[in-house]
């Protein structure tokens, strides 16, 4: 995978105490989403939990889309941080331990503040046109993302076959969230096994592996 996902809205840091300060302002609105849900995430809102002006978040995040874009692109990186020891080409052992990597994208989801957070934004997005266009960017490079780990480790498929194996695997993946966390019923062994089995065998069966219903 490519761990340069496109570049996060906002402007940019510039220097370290410019990037210490940037962090600090998605962390706050982090904590706001969290502790108040998506109808509270309004600019005002967050500089109030980071102790700032108005003006200095705006610096930084000219709009709630450029905010909640930001966070979105820091959730990217910091889980393919996680990856990389599986992704590194010069560290992974042939054939990739797909289903490691899986398992660590599913870890992720035993963290009840990343599920909170992305359920607060997805129902902020169900109501803000902008936030919904960050949070679509945020899904494309999730999916860019998964498509070139497919590409580069199934060179039989198209590309065409990358895309829809990512978009569906993205797809699994975000609705076990909302399952396995508890919001709308409880993990279980048996269907985390099974959904283990569904994800690698998306992302390394091969192509004549996976054929389309008949129409």
């Amino acid at each position: 995978m490519n761990t340069s996902p496109t570049t996060p809205p906002g402007r940019p840091a510039g220097t370290e105490k410019g990037a210490l300060k940037r962090e600090a302002l998605l962390d706050a609105a982090e904590s706001v989403l969290f502790t108040a849900g998506y109808a509270e995430l309004s600019m005002r809102a967050v500089a109030t939990a980071a102790q700032v002006r108005l003006g200095h978040l705006q610096y930084y995040f000219p709009t709630r889309a450029d905010l909640v874009g930001a966070v979105l692109a820091r959730v990217l990186s910091r889980s393919l941080d996680r990856l990389q020891p599986l992704l590194d080409p010069d560290t992974t052992v042939q054939p990739p331990d797909t289903a490691a990597m899986v398992r660590t994208l599913l870890a992720e989801q035993e963290d009840p503040r990343l599920v909170r957070l992305f359920t607060e934004l997805w129902a902020l997005a169900a109501h803000d046109d902008t936030v919904a266009s960050a949070v679509r960017g945020f899904y494309r490079d999730y999916q860019d993302q998964v498509s070139a780990f497919v590409r580069r480790h199934r060179s039989d498929l198209s590309d065409r076959d990358c895309r829809s194996r990512a978009a569906v695997f993205t797809m699994l993946m975000e609705g076990a969230s909302l399952f396995r966390s508890g919001i709308a019923d409880h993990r279980s062994a048996a269907t985390d096994a099974e959904l283990l089995t569904l994800a690698t065998t998306l992302l390394s069966a091969p192509a004549d592996c996976l054929t389309e219903p008949p129409d």
